[in-house]
């Protein structure tokens, strides 16, 4: 199948809303976890704030968790920097020891 033929439409339910979303057949649990979490993340703020804040607010301070747990995320698991400074010593060990051997040194 293509990608194109390759979608379904699912219908989520995000806190007192039915939406209809098309999504790739490959990632509807995906998309069904995250309407779980966003009620998950909906429920606890309206129930705390449902009395002081408006809809929209509890709405957003919901989009600002998720969003933080995001930003959480993709900082612990950046592993670029740490694959950066790997090749740099490997360069630098394979440079000493390439150099060692040249000088006529063994290493053991």
């Amino acid at each position: 199948m293509t990608e194109e033929t390759d979608k379904i439409t699912i219908r989520l339910h995000i806190y007192d809303t039915d939406i209809s979303v098309t999504v790739p057949r490959k990632d509807e649990a995906l998309y069904r976890r995250d309407a779980e979490l966003i009620n998950e993340r909906l429920n606890a703020y309206y129930s705390q704030f449902k009395r002081f804040k408006s809809d929209k607010e509890i709405l957003y301070f919901a989009m600002i968790d998720i969003g933080l747990r995001l930003q959480e995320l993709l900082q612990r698991n950046d592993t670029k920097p740490y694959n950066d400074l790997l090749k740099q010593l490997t360069s630098e060990i394979e440079d000493v020891l390439g150099s060692g051997k040249e000088n006529g040194q063994e290493s053991k």
